[in-house]
């Protein structure tokens, strides 16, 4: 991939990650972006998968089309081929001619069933809990030449670079998450023991241990039983509020 090329494809990868609002989202857009990437390259259609694996298990997780989806599919079912191999190896792995490559035969003939001629599996870079691949699919061989695999593994740095950043966003957009919802618990929890202490003219401390005890006895977790003393008394939900 070229330094004009490399810098165009930044760009459209930046522009991807910023425009979508999850990392699957993220990943059914890279898939697109991933086959037009190469198929403007070759000069003839090519497909993309995209396979993630984590705890050592493989599955499809999105593709630049339902064709695509499904010859992916394909191999994680089988659990074989050259998508695994470059995941496995961390390195591209080429099947140039399903008709005569003597690697994978149950995988070779499900693919030229679906008109698959030849694919190229390139993995990306994530972290330490779990790996990607890009699994690009051609209707004929000839067409994963030593240039457009060059090119794939530049853009394959690029796309990993991106990934791993859109795994943390999703990563720190689940933990503020996590951080308002315990906020909201929290505030729940302080407005019931408010109630608690004016009812019973007892002190905080007073007021927590009842709450606490009545968690105990009903079983229930200390924020449900808030919430059920809060509908009681205003006859409906509360709901808290945190501006970002």
């Amino acid at each position: 991939m070229t330094n004009n090329a490399g810098d165009e494809a930044a760009l459209q990868l930046q522009d991807l990650l910023l425009g979508t609002e999850n990392v699957e989202d993220f990943l059914g857009r890279l898939a697109s972006f991933s086959a037009a990437t190469l198929t403007q390259a070759a000069g003839a259609e090519i497909e993309c998968g995209v396979t993630l694996q984590r705890r050592k298990k493989t599955a499809t997780v999105a593709g630049s089309s339902a064709r695509a989806v499904i010859l992916d599919r394909i191999e994680q079912s089988l659990g074989e081929g050259p998508c695994i191999d470059a995941l496995r190896t961390k390195s591209v792995v080429l099947l140039a001619d399903v008709a005569t490559d003597p690697r994978w035969p149950d995988y070779q003939l499900q693919l030229a069933a679906q008109g698959c001629r030849s694919t190229l599996g390139v993995p990306l870079e994530i972290g330490e809990d779990a790996a990607a691949a890009l699994n690009f699919f051609g209707s004929d061989t000839g067409l994963f030449t030593d240039a457009i695999i060059a090119e794939a593994e530049g853009f394959a740095d690029l796309a990993g670079r991106a990934l791993r950043l859109a795994v943390r966003i999703g990563t720190a957009q689940s933990r503020a998450e996590d951080l308002q919802a315990a906020m909201e618990h929290r505030t729940s929890i302080d407005l019931a023991c408010g109630i608690v202490m004016a009812q019973n003219r007892c002190s905080q401390k007073d007021a927590m241990a009842i709450l606490t005890r009545v968690s105990s006895n009903r079983n229930q977790k200390l924020r449900d039983v808030a919430a059920e003393i809060l509908r009681k008394l205003t006859g409906g939900e509360v709901s808290t509020h945190f501006d970002a």
